[in-house]
Order: structure tokens, then sequence, then C-alpha cells
């Protein structure tokens, strides 16, 4: 009898969907007309898929209704929904249709069942949704460390045939790949015999770090340019004799003031202030 209870829920489909638009607009967890149109699909496949499943939450008829479950959750993390209003939305839907259930339904027995019956399957579903919810914003995190690694590298044209790319913050092995990178590309593109690595933004130089500035240094090289590295400050340059770095045939200087007039004289350029 139970079954069919939660089949009969088509029947009340319309009913239902405003009772839990209300319940979500009561706790905050809906943004307007987006929100709508996935709830509407949302109803009919899940209400299709209870009465075609007899209430065999493990059943095949609810795998369209995980997939675009896992689009919504998707969406909603990118809308800026918290993990707890992600899960009001399925909660707030057991809250509507528990209550057409108690209408329609008067056997206590039965209702109890059908209940039963209705939180397994949504509760496994709010599970599922948390996963998605959670693997959108970490997609979302990820795209912005990408975005944010682009904007921290620029490479700067600062003269014909030099080039200055000032490295602010730390260098990881994802983010070297990207300076190389940028790096590599301008050189090709502006035709730069001699780059800049500006490390005055670095806060601190170790074996890693340093490993990945020859790395860099040894790719500008591969590539006919030479390489100038800039901001060695005198922690710096302490703590790469402390541990034994190699930096031999790497020019060093301590400012990007002195690296470019260095860049200057390997161009036999000369600056002079204008009488």
């Amino acid at each position: 009898m139970q079954n069919n209870l939660l089949g009969s829920l088509k029947e009340h489909q319309n009913k239902l969907l405003t009772i839990w638009s209300d319940l979500l607009q009561a706790n905050g967890s809906t943004d307007g007309a987006t929100e709508e149109e996935e709830s509407k699909e949302f109803t009919a496949l899940l209400l299709d898929a209870l009465e075609r499943s007899n209430g065999n939450a493990n059943s095949h008829e609810f795998e369209k209704v995980h997939d675009l479950l896992i689009g919504i959750s998707s969406s909603r993390g990118r809308r800026g929904f918290s993990p707890r209003e992600n899960a009001q939305y399925l909660i707030a839907f057991k809250e509507a249709a528990s209550k057409i259930l108690s209408e329609i339904e008067s056997d206590p027995s039965n209702l109890y069942s059908a209940n039963l019956q209705l939180s397994t399957i949504l509760d496994n579903m709010t599970i599922l949704t948390f996963e998605s919810y959670m693997k959108g914003r970490e997609d979302v995190i990820s795209r912005q460390i990408d975005e944010i690694s682009e904007i921290s590298t620029p490479v700067i044209r600062v003269w014909d045939g030099v080039v200055a790319l000032p490295i602010i913050g730390t260098l990881d092995s994802s983010r070297t790949q990207v300076v190389m990178e940028n790096l590599l590309q301008q050189i090709v593109d502006t035709g730069s015999s001699i780059a800049i690595l500006d490390i005055s933004g670095v806060p601190a130089v170790d074996s890693l770090v340093a490993q990945h500035l020859i790395k860099t240094v040894s790719a500008t090289r591969l590539m006919g340019a030479e390489c100038i590295i800039s901001g060695i400050r005198p922690e710096i340059a302490q703590t790469v004799v402390h541990l034994g770095i190699d930096l031999t045939g790497i020019i060093t200087k301590a400012s990007l003031a002195s690296a470019l007039q260095t860049a200057f004289d390997m161009l036999q350029l000369t600056v002079v202030k204008r009488k």
C-alpha cells in the first residue's frame, strides 16, 4: 500500500511544488526563476521514478534524477549557496511531500512506512547533493587559483629586447610551470634576448624555490635568451649560502633597477638625461 502511496504523489504535483516553493522562500534557500525551473524538472522526474520504482531506493529509475540533482547542486554551488542551503533544498521537498502524504492517507501504519521509504530515498540524495556541491565548489576554487596565477605572473616588456617578470608570493611546482610558460611565450612573441626575474615579492627562498628558479633560467637559455634574477635581499642571500644552493653562472642583482642597467650594458645601450 505504501508503494502506491508514494506513487500517488504524482497526482498532487502542482500542490507539492507550491508547498515546496513556500518552504524554500521561508528559509531563504531559493533565488527566483532559475530555481523554479530546476524545481519543476526535478519534481517531475522524481515523482515519475517514485511511481515506477515502487519505493525501491536502489532502483535504476532514479538514475536520471541523480544526474539532474548533481547538475542542480553544482549550479547552486556556483551561484553562491552554502552547504546548509543546498541540503535544505531536499529537506524542504521531503517536508512538503510528507504534508501531502498526511492529507491523502489516514492509516498511521501506511503513512509511517511511506514516510520512511521517502526519507531513505531523499536522505541518499542529500548525501549525493553534498558531494556534488563540494565538487562544484572545488571546481570554482581551482578555476580561481588558475586565474590568480595568471594575474600574479605578468610578463612586462620594459624595453626593446628586454622583458621582466615580477614574482609575488611563494613558488611551487604548478606556479613555476605557469611562470615558465608565460615567460617563454613572451620571449618568442617579443623577440627579447634578456629576461629579468624579479623575486622582491617572494617572502622566502628555500631549496625548492631555488630549484624552480634555476629551472626557469635554464628554460630561458634554451630559448636563446639570457636571464637575470633581481630582488636578492640580504636575508635571501644568507639563506642561499646557508643551504649551499649553487647559483654559479646566473646573473643576480639586488634590485630591478640594477638588473635593468645590466641588461642595457649587455645590449650596449646607454640611457642619458636630456639637457
